[in-house]
C-alpha cells in the first residue's frame, strides 16, 4: 500500500457518511487540521459533501502549511492575539487543537494549548454547532473486568494533561450552558492506522526488540476512519448541554495478546516485562456503536495493514501513543 492509497483508503466516505454531508446547512471549518487525524478527516468531509452534491466550503485552519485538494487553509497561530477575529465564520466546526506530550516539561503551555484556547473558540463561534475531541484520559483508570468508562462514569483525570483535558471539555460545556452553544464531547481513545497509534507503538517494540510493559496491560482502539466518520457524523447531535460520547472500538484488548499477533505477522517473538494492573484506561463505546453502527474495519485487518506497511518500510509520524503511562506524566 502507498501512502497515497492509504489516504484515500482513511477518507473514503461511508454511505453514512454521505447522507450525513447531504444533510449538513452551511460551511464547515476545522481548526487545529494538521495534526494526526485532521488530514484525512477533511478529505472525508470534503469527499461525502461531493458526493453528495452539496456546495459548502471546507476550510481547514493551523500554523503549518496544508494542501487538501479540494479544501481552502487558513495558516494561523490562534493563540496569537485576535488570531480568531480574522477566520472566516461557518455555522459547523469541528475543533481537532490539543497539546498532550510535553505537558510535564511545560505545563503552561499546555493549559495555554487545552484550555485557554477552546474558551477563546468556544466564543468566537458561540453561534456554530461545535464539535471537539476530547480523550478518555478525562476517566479515571477502571477495574478491567467493569468494561471501561461510560459517559455517566465521573471524570477523575490522572496528571496534567488529564486535567487540561477536563478544562478543554469544561469551557465547551460553559459556553453551550452560557450561549446555547450546540456542542459534541467526543472523548477518544485511541485512533490507529499504520503510521501511528497503539498497535503501531507495540509493532516497533517488537522489530526494535524492545521489551513491552504490560502494567498497562488493557486497551481499546479504532480505525482512524471509522473515528472520523462518527467525528464528522456526530455534528448533528450537538446539544446544549453537551453531548458526550465515547470513541472507540467495542473489544478490550489484552496488551499481551495484541503483541503476540503483531509478533506472529512481523516473524518476530515480542518481549514482555511487568505484569498487567487489575486497572486500566478503557472507555465503553457502546452508547456510540448503537447511534452509529460497528467500526467497519476490524482489529486484526488493522494489524494485518499494520504489519505489512512497517515491514515495506512505511513512512511512520514518531508520535507514539505512551498509553502505557499510568501516572498521566506525558
Amino acid at each position: 500500500m502507498t501512502e497515497t492509497q492509504l489516504e484515500d483508503l482513511l477518507s473514503a466516505p461511508s454511505r453514512a457518511d454521505v447522507e450525513a454531508a447531504a444533510a449538513v446547512q452551511g460551511d464547515i471549518l476545522i481548526l487545529g487540521a494538521a495534526g494526526k487525524m485532521g488530514p484525512s478527516l477533511a478529505r472525508r468531509i470534503r469527499r461525502a459533501l461531493d458526493e453528495a452534491g452539496s456546495p459548502a466550503k471546507v476550510v481547514t485552519v493551523s500554523r503549518g502549511a496544508l494542501e487538501i485538494e479540494g479544501v481552502e487553509h487558513v495558516r494561523c497561530d490562534m493563540l496569537a492575539p485576535d488570531a480568531l477575529n480574522a477566520l472566516p465564520d461557518a455555522p459547523n466546526v469541528f475543533y481537532l487543537a490539543a497539546r498532550k506530550f510535553g505537558s510535564t516539561g511545560d505545563p503552561a503551555q499546555t493549559w495555554a494549548a487545552n484550555v485557554l484556547l477552546p474558551a477563546l473558540v468556544a466564543r468566537r463561534y458561540r453561534a456554530s454547532r461545535i464539535v471537539s475531541f476530547s480523550t478518555g484520559n478525562v476517566y479515571p483508570l477502571v477495574p478491567v473486568a467493569s468494561g471501561g468508562a461510560t459517559e455517566a462514569t465521573p471524570t477523575d483525570p490522572v496528571g496534567e494533561y488529564a486535567w487540561s483535558a477536563l478544562g478543554r471539555e469544561r469551557m465547551f460545556d460553559y459556553a453551550a450552558r452560557t450561549h446555547g452553544t450546540p456542542v459534541t464531547l467526543l472523548r477518544l481513545n485511541y485512533a490507529c492506522e499504520p503510521r501511528y497509534g497503539v498497535l503501531v507503538d507495540l509493532a516497533t517494540r517488537i522489530l526494535n526488540e524492545e521489551p513491552i510493559d504490560l502494567s498497562m496491560g488493557y486497551v481499546n482502539v479504532i480505525w482512524q476512519g471509522d473515528a472520523n466518520s462518527v467525528c464528522f457524523r456526530s455534528l448533528a447531535h450537538c446539544a446544549a448541554p453537551p453531548f458526550l460520547l465515547n470513541l472507540t472500538g467495542p473489544e478490550t484488548l489484552a496488551v499481551r495478546d495484541l503483541a503476540l499477533k503483531l509478533g506472529a505477522r512481523l516473524g518476530r517473538a515480542p518481549q514482555f516485562i511487568s505484569e498487567p494492573a487489575p486497572t486500566a484506561l478503557l472507555n465503553n463505546a457502546a452508547l456510540c456503536h448503537e447511534m452509529f453502527g460497528p467500526p467497519l474495519v476490524t482489529v486484526d485487518q488493522m494489524m494485518e495493514w499494520i504489519a505489512d506497511w512497517l515491514v515495506s518500510g512505511g513512512r511512520l509520524l514518531g508520535k507514539p501513543t505512551k498509553f502505557q503511562v499510568r501516572d498521566g506524566r506525558f
